[in-house]
């Protein structure tokens, strides 16, 4: 490989969502990019027409764009790019690198079956026929050489070896003159300068018949690194049944970018025993030779662990937006009062929250209108003792000129010295009335995260005749 800046690029196929392995593939083509000082850029391969869709194209940009992974160029489409492909082609039809196959489907099923028991690849007979049919249907074909080894020297599986007999002759352009995958990616790859191509080792064949596709076309090889498969937490090839797999889905789960980021680059590889850390130090640290060649395995708890951590970091008006998507996603009424509400509410809560969805649940107790419907079992525990504390806790609370987390611990501390009793004798019953049998904080968060006025109304609420 030569001298020139590193270049990277990710490629994906638009003809369904963007699965967590792409962009996981997309974080390491941008990580070493950014490492190396390099470009990292982005393909849309929709040569396939049939599959490919606008909504898939913008899923793509979607996903890439939440993963916060922003190419350095403007995407390349490559159905645009079909008139370069096809030069490509003829440039070795011209030097005697390809040849028109007129095999009929037929023929071509008889020549699998012979060449199957003969432990040999598919070979045309006009493979050494200089035939030029203007009424006969034909497709292109890369003549490969029959003799001989080509080795792939892969950053991440080391050398690989194919024996050239075993590898057939690729189809480069169909019977409508349409290029095919291994003839448009290395057209693509070649003029958009990509040095490095990181990928999935589900392309590792197609490493060897690209390799001599380069070199037949006197192009330079890029250096290739075919990463290892993402499984299931039971090792098995990841499929719904383990969950989540499209990059949406994490998202609507409530994953963090910036935790799918760290964690997703702790898949397959890693710095030392470090399990968190920022992307600077990712760019700084990442070399993809040092990504191990064995499947990784998805793992929820690490994955939520991760959250959890950049969760606590997360900035408090990002969170309360973010809560607030959720909500509304439920069919949670917007009110212009519950952002005050959530400011408050979330310092306090989201220490336990492992996702978005748990911090929307940790809120709610706090969005609930008055008068709250008390649950049978927060009911039950109003009897005239606990009525008679309330009331009196209630006068206690209402004369604290501060509303803060400290003070108002203190003051529930005297006031169970004062009633002879242990926190435990008031703790339930007035979480009950406070949160309507929600979760909650500890007691004292809870009345921050309500405030003053509103806490007091819940006691008030559940305390007055009707309740």
């Amino acid at each position: 490989m030569s001298d020139r800046p590193v270049v990277t690029r990710i490629a994906p196929s638009p003809t369904g969502y963007m699965h967590i392995g792409t962009a996981r593939t997309a974080l390491f083509n941008w990580l070493y990019a950014k490492r190396m000082g390099g470009k990292f850029l982005l393909r849309i391969e929709d040569t396939d027409r049939e599959r490919s869709t606008l909504p898939a194209v913008e899923a793509i940009f979607d996903g890439m764009a939440w993963l916060g992974m922003t190419p350095d160029e403007e995407p390349v489409f490559q159905a645009a790019r079909a008139d370069r492909h096809v030069l490509a082609a003829q440039a070795l039809l011209a030097s005697g690198r390809a040849y028109r196959d007129y095999m009929t489907p037929e023929e071509l099923t008889a020549e699998r079956e012979i060449a199957r028991a003969e432990g040999r690849a598919v070979r045309s007979p006009w493979r050494d026929q200089d035939a030029n049919f203007n009424d006969r249907p034909f497709v292109v074909r890369f003549k490969g050489p029959r003799d001989g080894e080509t080795v792939i020297h892969d950053l991440v599986k080391g050398d690989v070896t194919f024996k050239n007999k075993d590898l057939d002759d690729l189809i480069i352009l169909r019977t409508d003159g349409t290029p095919t995958y291994n003839l448009a990616v290395i057209v693509d790859d070649h003029e958009m300068g990509v040095t490095h191509v990181i990928r999935g080792d589900d392309h590792l064949n197609n490493a060897a018949r690209q390799t001599l596709i380069y070199e037949a076309l006197g192009w330079e090889v890029p250096i290739w690194a075919h990463l290892p498969m993402i499984h299931g937490p039971d090792g098995a090839k990841l499929s719904k049944r383990h969950g989540a797999q499209a990059v949406s889905e994490f998202d609507d789960m409530g994953y963090l970018p910036e935790a799918m980021r760290n964690y997703l680059a702790r898949l397959g590889w890693g710095h030392g025993d470090d399990e968190i850390f920022s992307d600077e130090q990712a760019q700084s640290w990442f070399d993809v030779s040092d990504v191990v060649s064995a499947p990784a395995r998805l793992d929820w708890a690490k994955l939520n662990h991760i959250n959890n951590h950049y969760l606590r970091l997360a900035d408090i008006d990002r969170l309360v937006s973010l809560t607030e998507r959720v909500l509304r996603s439920r069919g949670e009424p917007a009110r212009d009062a519950d952002a005050a509400v959530l400011h408050r509410t979330i310092p306090l809560v989201r220490d336990g929250a492992k996702t978005l969805l748990e911090l929307a649940d940790a809120v709610m107790f706090a969005l609930k209108q008055r008068p709250l419907e008390l649950p049978e079992k927060v009911a039950g525990m109003l009897n005239d003792e606990n009525r008679g504390r309330l009331t009196r806790l209630r006068d206690t609370l209402a004369d604290q000129d501060a509303w803060d987390v400290p003070t108002l611990e203190a003051a529930l501390r005297s006031f169970a010295e004062s009633e002879g009793v242990g926190l435990g004798k008031i703790g339930p019953a007035l979480r009950g009335v406070l949160s309507g049998g929600a979760p909650a904080p500890d007691l004292a968060g809870a009345l921050v995260s309500l405030g003053k006025a509103e806490s007091l109304g819940r006691v008030d609420d559940a305390l007055s005749p009707a309740a």
